[in-house]
């Protein structure tokens, strides 16, 4: 395969009682069916409240799973729960093997890897890290298989939280500790990734848009595909607006489309709230 159309979609917060999301993703899915990807990957926070809702899962994989395309899927914080940090309070639904294993239930691995068009891709559940679950140790382990057997690839790693605001060596403030994987797990991560050749790290999370590079390494946070986030309650880091991300993979190098989606509506957070 010389290309890998890929799209990414991330933190739909799909809900029955919330119908105002399921239009911008039937707006996504409408655009995804015209396109036709390769495959389409969900960077995590597929339901509105996974934890304590459990249909909510249930309601995101039908929906997913009448796309045209093949999907892989990661957790988010919305799915299984928060990962705790050394700084700031502990989550108030924070990741447990019931969570895990539900969410594992339903959309099947909660992390992957599989080669195409010259590539490595990898999947992470970027919520086990940092929470001493014997479902991390596990992670970092098979991670290691995966990184010594991408040979000479180049990486493309997927994940729910960011690696990081601008830097690896970024502290750990309370006020963002929950945006970011958590110290030292990241460090643990950054270190063994340094075993290899990566070229892109994707997550979403922040319901921000934002494309930089650092090194040899361009680093994309997918917007929400659901709603966005007020600045009231979050400073503006990159873009707000909801949409999706289109790559095209060919070897050695790969181009990015950041799209939004005719007929999605920037729904603020806090209209879901009242």
């Amino acid at each position: 395969m010389s290309e890998f159309r890929l799209t990414q979609i991330s933190d739909t917060h799909l809900s029955r009682r919330l119908p105002s999301l399921t239009h911008n993703f039937e707006r996504v899915s409408e655009h995804i069916d015209a396109s036709r990807p390769d495959i389409v990957i969900n960077s995590g926070d597929l339901a509105f409240d996974g934890p304590t809702s459990p249909d909510d899962l249930e309601f995101a994989r039908t929906l997913h799973a009448a796309l045209q395309a093949p999907c892989r899927y990661l957790p988010g914080n919305h799915d299984i729960g928060d990962n705790p940090t050394i700084v700031g309070p502990p989550p108030s639904q924070p990741v447990t093997e019931r969570d895990c294993q539900r969410f594992m239930s339903v959309f099947g691995e909660d992390r992957w890897s599989f080669d195409a068009a010259g590539w490595h891709f990898i999947g992470l559940n970027s919520m086990v890290m940092n929470t001493g679950l014997g479902r991390e140790a596990e992670q970092f382990d098979w991670l290691a298989s995966q990184l010594a057997g991408a040979n000479t690839k180049p990486v493309a790693l997927f994940l729910h939280k960011p690696l990081f605001l601008n830097s690896p060596d970024d502290p750990e403030l309370a006020a963002t500790s929950i945006r970011y994987v958590p110290m030292p797990a990241r460090a643990r991560l950054v270190q063994m990734l340094g075993s290899v050749d990566l070229r892109l790290v994707a997550s979403g999370h922040v319901h921000q848009r934002r494309d930089y590079t650092l090194g040899s390494v361009r680093y994309i946070w997918a917007p929400s595909a659901g709603f966005v986030i007020s600045d009231k309650r979050q400073e503006v880091i990159g873009i707000k607006e909801v949409g999706l991300v289109e790559y095209r993979f060919q070897p050695d190098s790969f181009e990015v489309r950041h799209v939004k989606v005719p007929g999605q509506v920037d729904i603020d957070m806090d209209s879901l709230l009242r």
